[in-house]
């Protein structure tokens, strides 16, 4: 059996590599897929895996990735607004490959949700239902490491600031979510499965000011601001009108309850609880 991990030599891919090996695949029977020969070089030495280097816009080094694999994970491009076409060039070489299983990994409720991120992600599972190549899609919720940069401020400066409201997020570390396709690429029955994954518990503002508070041992409290008032803050911190306009409508789409719910999905694919987020601040602040 032979796997391949796109985007291996970025954070979720190289979790799932690592976690497929703690399950007992062999390191002959993964390839690790990404594009940068160096990165993928130094993660053969550490791991033993096959490595090649992808680029999704040329199909040929997809093609030759894929000769023979029997599974392929498709870890979502990172080039917003590049992936829709991205991604539709690794479907189509994973069927002329005649993959046996595709596992994608998606947004939250992606077909039916005004999440932000979701348009490329719907027209993805789209496309991959009209491929006919058999698929386990993993629509996964938001990273803790997604607040590594917002815990840090909010120590430094004893606020947490967000116009999220009284909205939740129900965030896992990516671990967990890389644990769950690794669980999904050596079980069976998830063939045709569409997962909705978060952590188990649903945060507030409120909530990581104080899991900020009891992990770095200074007083955080959260600062719930208009999106207007956000929007000027970020921009006042340094941030272009794209990006800051983009963190606010997400701050939205959490006060609009997108990113909350709390499926359990990801702790019965994995086979225990996800990390709570002071857990994880914890183990941040003593790096």
């Amino acid at each position: 059996m032979t796997i391949v991990v796109s985007g291996a030599t970025g954070h979720l891919g190289r979790l799932t590599v690592e976690h497929l090996l703690a399950r007992g695949v062999a390191a002959s029977d993964i390839v690790a897929a990404g594009r940068t020969p160096e990165k993928l070089a130094a993660l053969a030495e550490a791991t033993g895996v096959r490595t090649a280097v992808i680029d999704f816009t040329d199909p040929a080094t997809l093609d030759a990735a894929l000769a023979g694999a029997e599974k392929f994970v498709l870890v979502s491009s990172s080039e917003v607004g590049q992936r829709a076409a991205q991604h539709q060039n690794a479907i189509d070489a994973a069927a002329r490959a005649g993959v046996a299983q595709l596992v994608y990994t998606s947004a939250p409720k992606a077909t039916d949700t005004t999440l932000i991120l979701a348009p490329e992600h719907k027209a993805t599972e789209e496309a991959i239902a009209a491929s006919g190549v058999p698929a386990t899609v993993l629509r996964n919720g938001w990273y803790h490491e997604n607040y590594d940069g917002s815990y840090a401020q909010a120590v430094q400066s004893g606020v947490y600031l967000a116009s999220t409201g009284d909205g939740r997020v129900a965030s896992a570390p990516r671990t967990d979510y890389a644990e769950a396709i690794a669980a999904v690429l050596t079980e069976d029955g998830h063939l045709g499965a569409v997962y909705e994954l978060s952590g188990d518990v649903a945060w507030t503002g409120d909530d990581f000011a104080a899991a900020a508070s009891a992990a770095s041992g200074r007083s955080v409290v959260y600062r719930s601001v208009s999106p207007e008032e956000h929007l000027a803050a970020l921009k006042d911190a340094g941030l272009d009108d794209g990006t800051a306009g983009f963190v606010v409508a997400l701050d939205g789409n959490i006060r609009d309850g997108l990113l909350g719910e709390t499926s359990g999905d990801l702790a019965r694919l994995i086979g225990h609880a996800t990390q709570p987020l002071e857990t994880y601040l914890t183990a941040l602040a003593a790096k």
